[in-house]
């Protein structure tokens, strides 16, 4: 918004002078942005300068002018959730403010510990505040559980919903939170492993959800099959739209169904590359995984968890005894990480692996 000030009009070339000595003086106003034409700056001041400030401009500068101008009001900075908090919360329980907020759309997904269960309509409010495109904020009510690996929410801010538009590597997704499984740290395996893709293959995406995996692979890579496959069928519907949204008809092909019986009946050795992102039960797959691979072999991204009992070292281990068990070996691990923190000690790991 326009506002008119005091200002001081000096040459382009006595600017950073200016510039330093009204900052020294703690009389440039910082709410305003410094306007510049052909041959002047102008730097808007909060007050009228001292003599002995005066004094010391004109030994450094010359010609300069005390004027006043019309300014535009500088875009003022977000605060964080803390910041917004400091004043709201018991200092003892800001320590335990969540360190992340997890944005899928317009929504905020925050865990609130035991502690600040009271507070958290507080905390929404701030949440909302502190990320301008939010419009709900979702407390987590329960750990992901059931065969449709999700969880349920309380909306503690904002408008009362869980559907949303996700927007991510150039893609946009229907999601429904209450009904289908979504995790915005995956972001970048999502396109890491849609960057490994070669032109002509076949692609099963195991567990597909609601097609990050699967769209963002057939939106970059034109001349590809990619078959999505889902057990809910929540996700299946959402992902026909996403397919239609993405413009990637005839490329991703969705199957409602149990992953077992579907590559059985339908995609039993027809995959260059598989998608399994079942951390949970990915290892209990990996027959099925070995059945819908090419004859000839190919390429296995498969997701699980590691932490203190289990390290990466010992999952390759696991998959590659897994992996023998049904007639095929490894022929190597191409890449391996721990993708993000799940809980304390414990991470979502990925590794890809060359079947033959």
């Amino acid at each position: 918004m326009p506002k008119e000030s005091l200002c001081i009009k000096v040459p382009k070339i006595h600017g950073e002078k200016t510039l330093v000595l009204t900052k020294k003086f703690a009389a440039a106003d910082k709410e305003l942005k410094i306007q510049r034409n052909t041959d002047f700056i102008y730097v808007p001041l909060v007050r009228q300068l001292q003599e002995t400030e005066l004094k010391a401009l004109t030994e450094e500068v010359s010609d300069f002018q005390l004027s006043t101008c019309i300014f535009q009001e500088k875009e003022k900075s977000v605060k964080t959730l803390a910041e917004l908090l400091e004043t709201k919360l018991p200092p003892y329980l800001l320590a335990s403010l969540p360190r992340s907020v997890d944005i899928v759309g317009d929504i905020a997904i925050i865990e609130i510990p035991p502690e600040l269960s009271a507070h958290k309509r507080t905390i929404g409010e701030a949440a909302l505040k502190s990320h301008g495109k939010v419009s709900t904020v979702l407390a987590k009510a329960s750990a992901v559980s059931g065969t449709y690996r999700v969880r349920e929410f309380e909306v503690i801010a904002g408008q009362s919903k869980t559907e949303t538009v996700h927007k991510e590597h150039g893609c946009r997704y229907c999601i429904d939170l209450a009904k289908v499984y979504f995790s915005p740290r995956l972001s970048y395996e999502h396109k890491r492993v849609a960057s490994l893709i070669q032109e002509g293959e076949t692609i099963v995406d195991l567990f597909a959800g609601v097609g990050p995996f699967s769209v963002l692979i057939a939106k970059n890579n034109p001349a590809v099959r990619v078959y999505s496959v889902d057990l809910n069928p929540h996700a299946i519907e959402l992902l026909k739209r996403n397919i239609r949204l993405n413009r990637v008809e005839g490329r991703v092909y969705p199957i409602l169904g149990e992953a077992r019986q579907v590559v059985k009946e339908r995609l039993s050795g027809i995959a260059d590359r598989l998608i399994m992102n079942l951390p949970e039960k990915a290892m209990e797959f990996v027959e099925t995984a070995c059945e819908a691979i090419k004859p000839k072999g190919g390429t296995v991204h498969i997701y699980s968890f590691t932490g203190a009992s289990e390290s990466l070292e010992s999952m390759k281990l696991r998959f590659a005894d897994a992996v023998k068990d049904c007639g095929r070996s490894v022929e190597r691990i191409l890449f391996s990480r721990n993708v993000r923190e799940t809980a304390p000690y414990k991470w979502q790991a990925v590794l890809d692996a060359k079947i033959r």
